[in-house]
């Protein structure tokens, strides 16, 4: 098994190392007086020997302080946990202080004798120390527990919103599925040219649907890339009852958006509105000074005998925004004409969960 030193804060040890050589310093400044600079051997083998004795006095205060740290873990124990932990320290400190004090006496260290009191000064200096450390440590110990707490709740709200984010995948229309088969079907009939050509670009719609179902985003040329095949289709069943027209700027195909974003909007414009050659569906796709891309439409409801939920793509883009924190999706609508704007992510590190 590893053994590892007992730590009550992740600063315990950069402390010590930060204090040990000025404190065996200032302690054997005190046990031995003058005579301790005046002998460099002296000072070099009291030095160490000091100096390990407070670094295994440290250790020990240090074990005892995480037994009262597991002892005392409710916040409103704070204050009695640092009166027994100091209350310790301090006995901790005294017996230490007479092992080191008596024990350079015992091994008739460079003819040293007890000095009463300098024992005394460096009792009081040493608790005063201990004092001191215990609220130090106590604080770091508290900026730790809050950081690890607030990297947790990060890491728990960006798993839940991850969450969020999959459940909101796009998924694939079975209308737009049965009509398209339907137009494929004729298609073959009439032109196998035509239906061949077809075939291709529903594979490809199909293929970024499925390929892009876990991206969180996706670049404006990508998503305008697979438009053109997804309209190509459309263009097939609705013919010149669909007009669409795309001014996007090149500066702003490299920015990003989630996928299937446009997609949708366009599905939601034709499964909401009547489409017919004489009243054709006008849907603009175009940019917006560069933060955004806006999508519009007319409006021309159609009757429907189903309940269908018609919003519910616009919905979950309106929320994968939020969830990824970007700006608002704005929705503006009147009697003839309705627009979205989509803003537009220019980084994806951006939207990263």
């Amino acid at each position: 098994m590893k053994w590892k030193l007992p730590q009550y804060s992740s600063k315990d040890y950069f402390v010590l190392m930060a204090i040990i050589l000025p404190f065996t310093v200032i302690m054997n400044a005190s046990i031995f007086g003058a005579k301790y600079f005046q002998d460099i051997g002296m000072f070099l083998l009291s030095t160490l020997v000091t100096g390990i004795a407070f670094s295994i006095d440290f250790v020990i205060c240090g074990a005892v302080a995480v037994f009262f740290k597991k002892r005392f873990p409710d916040e409103k124990d704070v204050g009695k946990k640092l009166i027994f932990m100091i209350g310790v320290f301090l006995l901790i400190t005294g017996i230490f202080l007479t092992a080191l004090f008596k024990g350079y006496e015992w091994v008739d260290f460079y003819g040293y004798r007890f000095n009463e009191k300098g024992f005394v000064w460096s009792y009081v200096a040493l608790g005063i120390v201990n004092v001191f450390l215990s609220i130090l440590f106590e604080g770091i110990a508290r900026f730790d527990n809050w950081r690890k707490n607030m990297k947790e709740n990060e890491l728990l709200q960006a798993s839940y919103r991850q969450s969020q984010l999959q459940g909101l995948r796009s998924q694939v229309n079975p209308h737009f599925l049965f009509n398209s088969l339907n137009s494929l079907s004729s298609l073959i009939s009439e032109d196998e040219h035509e239906a061949e050509k077809f075939l291709d670009e529903m594979s490809k719609v199909y293929r970024y649907m499925l390929r892009n179902d876990d991206d969180q985003l996706v670049s404006v040329t990508t998503e305008l890339k697979f438009l053109d095949s997804y309209l190509y289709l459309l263009k097939a069943r609705y013919g010149n009852g669909l007009q669409l027209n795309i001014q996007v700027d090149e500066a702003d195909r490299d920015k990003f958006l989630p996928p299937l974003t446009l997609q949708v909007l366009v599905e939601n414009a034709f499964t909401q509105n009547a489409i017919s050659k004489s009243a054709p569906l006008k849907i603009s796709i175009y940019s917006d000074g560069g933060s955004a891309i806006i999508v519009d439409n007319n409006v021309q409801p159609k009757i429907v005998s189903e309940t269908i939920d018609h919003e519910s793509g616009l919905d979950n883009i309106i929320k994968k925004y939020r969830l990824i924190n970007q700006s608002e999706v704005l929705v503006d609508e009147t009697a003839v004409q309705r627009t979205i704007r989509i803003p537009l992510i220019v980084h994806q590190k951006e939207a990263l969960i």
